[in-house]
């Protein structure tokens, strides 16, 4: 991949992590609440629209990314989003990360790799 897609797919992968964290955030955060009361607390929170915003700079981006390499390559290397996701979810809300799940994301990376800058 060209350095444009790879700085591409670096800020895909950014925003999308970061939003997925965002929303996690505002879901944590109105947890003690139910109902519509519920919905009013996730819509009155920064993190639900932190993630919203994320996922709307993400969706130009990923356009951006996939007019500069094929499809195929790019639903790939888009999958290392997995393994940032949990990366950010174990430093943000101390989720764990089990030998297998550290295992299936060595998997990924290296597969990541291989597809992509090969």
């Amino acid at each position: 991949m060209t350095l444009a897609a790879t700085s591409l797919l670096v800020l895909n992968l950014a925003c999308d992590t970061t939003g997925q964290i965002a929303f996690k955030a505002a879901a944590a955060g109105a947890e003690d609440v139910t109902g519509f009361r519920r919905w009013r607390a996730l819509l009155a929170g920064r993190w639900l629209w932190v993630g919203v915003i994320c996922f709307c700079v993400e969706f130009v981006v990923w356009l951006a990314f996939i007019s500069m390499v094929p499809l195929s390559l790019a639903i790939l290397v888009g999958s290392a989003d997995i393994v940032t996701v949990m990366i950010g979810g174990h430093l943000r809300f101390g989720e764990a990360v089990t030998r297998e799940r550290a295992l299936a994301a060595g998997l990924i990376v290296a597969g990541v790799v291989l597809v992509g800058w090969s």
